[in-house]
């Protein structure tokens, strides 16, 4: 689609940086609630399928705001929804520092996830619509990047406060730090030429294509995306255009593999898990955690270096192995805790350490470049919404019922469960998911629209 100019790429990447801070914000709220889960049902007692309410609570807001996104980014833009996300996650955070009660604090963590939702569908948007395609993979690499960084940051917020009087208030409190810092940066960011395109601003995408992409052929360019555009638009009632139902497929197939091998589970149970393992302190279980978003980040950083090269299904590949392997070994050490004696709590760190990195150099960044590449440029908000609301839906559902499986069917068998979708996974990469690696967006569309395969694009 754009061409590598030998100029410099500085305002590119000013661009990429700035909008993937959204990912801060999906990786905050995801890593905060597990250290403040321990404090939070210390104040007010709760049973396991309550403290799965409060956790997921906040994918419930995830799923509306997923859901109501699509329209609103063809409408109003990708640049409008991703500042109206910061104001939303702002509020929310603010409401939760004050909750006075459960209840509310529950609703708070809603308008939350309604913010998370929103940015987590307009970010990875907006960044595969900005970048040149030698580079797509890594560009849009940087939004689970900062997502790894918001899940640290949360972590180091997390032990920063457990000593302090209201420690849980000020762990959710501090959301208001990473929504601030998009809040401004993406106020001086224009939107993508795609979508400027398609409501015939032309000018404005000229002046954005020669601003990341100094000497490319701007004018080709547009000519190719508006070429897009005149061919959906010929095809204009979504549901005759039959070739459109398999992209859709495949990105709500990614988010099941990404969400239903067990990933929110860990993230948003670290503490918890090692308090089972063994781990009697909560200080003790929250520095354990900052070790494994330290390994979540730094294997990130991997698939950014890599996905442009070896391609995303080979990184899948990779990524599934290594979860399936250290999801029987974790579940291992429950089952055969007797067994182990105090080796136990060793094993499933060194588990979840393996899951965890196998995860952040797989499925975290791929899921969100594939789902970002696949979708018609028609309805790209539309189709990305959904696979998005999909994403939340599963996490919502695994998030709910992880507590109250461990409790009724084991803690060793719950993990292998996740170990058995992983298998599953596995067959269903390897028969629908595309290689896109190094393939315009546009090439993507035609290739769907021919009704080749995925294993013949």
């Amino acid at each position: 689609m754009f061409c590598l100019a030998k100029k410099s790429h500085f305002w590119l990447y000013v661009i990429a940086a700035v909008a993937s801070l959204g990912g801060l914000l999906s990786g905050f709220d995801m890593g905060v609630i597990s250290g403040a889960l321990l404090f939070i049902n210390a104040e007010w007692t709760m049973t396991p399928l309550e403290q799965g309410w409060l956790v997921s609570s906040a994918i419930v807001g995830s799923v509306i705001g997923a859901a109501s996104n699509g329209v609103l980014a063809d409408v109003y833009g990708r640049k409008k929804v991703i500042i109206a996300t910061a104001l939303i996650f702002t509020t929310g955070s603010l409401f939760c520092a004050v909750a006075p009660n459960i209840q509310l604090l529950i609703v708070s963590r809603i308008l939350i996830g309604i913010a998370v939702g929103m940015v987590s569908f307009a970010v990875p948007l907006y960044l595969s619509e900005i970048a040149p395609q030698k580079i797509r993979g890594m560009l849009v690499s940087l939004f689970q990047l900062a997502i790894t960084a918001g899940i640290l940051f949360s972590y180091l917020i997390n032990r920063i406060f457990a000593n302090a009087d209201y420690n849980w208030r000020w762990m959710l409190g501090s959301g208001l730090l990473p929504a601030l810092i998009l809040l401004v940066g993406i106020s001086f960011l224009g939107d993508t030429p795609r979508w400027l395109i398609s409501k015939k601003r032309e000018q404005e995408a000229r002046d954005i294509f020669e601003k990341i992409e100094p000497g490319c052929d701007a004018e080709t360019h547009i000519k190719e995306i508006k070429d897009t555009l005149g061919n959906s638009k010929k095809n204009s009632e979504f549901s005759f255009q039959k070739w459109m139902f398999m992209p859709v497929f495949v990105g709500v197939g990614i988010m099941f593999v990404q969400i239903c091998t067990g990933i929110n589970t860990i993230i948003y149970y670290t503490p918890t898990i090692f308090q089972i393992a063994g781990f009697d302190s909560k200080i003790g279980a929250l520095y354990a955690t900052i070790g494994i978003g330290l390994v979540n980040f730094a294997m990130t950083i991997v698939a950014i270096a890599f996905t442009d090269r070896l391609g995303r299904k080979p990184l899948l590949y990779i990524g599934l192995w290594g979860m399936l392997a250290s999801l029987i070994t974790l579940g291992a050490s429950f089952a055969y805790a007797d067994v182990l004696g105090d080796t136990r709590k060793w094993i499933a760190i060194a588990s979840v350490v393996v899951y965890i990195a196998s995860f952040a150099m797989s499925l975290g960044p791929v899921g969100w470049i594939m789902i970002s590449e696949i979708m018609p440029l028609k309805i790209r908000g539309f189709a990305m919404s959904a696979a998005t609301v999909a994403n939340f839906g599963f996490n919502f559902i695994v998030v709910l019922s992880f507590l109250p499986m461990i409790n009724s069917i084991g803690k060793a068998q719950t993990f292998w469960i996740f170990a058995g979708i992983t298998v599953l996974s596995m067959l269903f990469v390897y028969f629908f998911v595309p290689e896109t690696k190094g393939i315009s967006l546009e090439k993507i569309e035609k290739n769907w629209q021919k009704g080749l395969s995925a294993r013949k694009f």
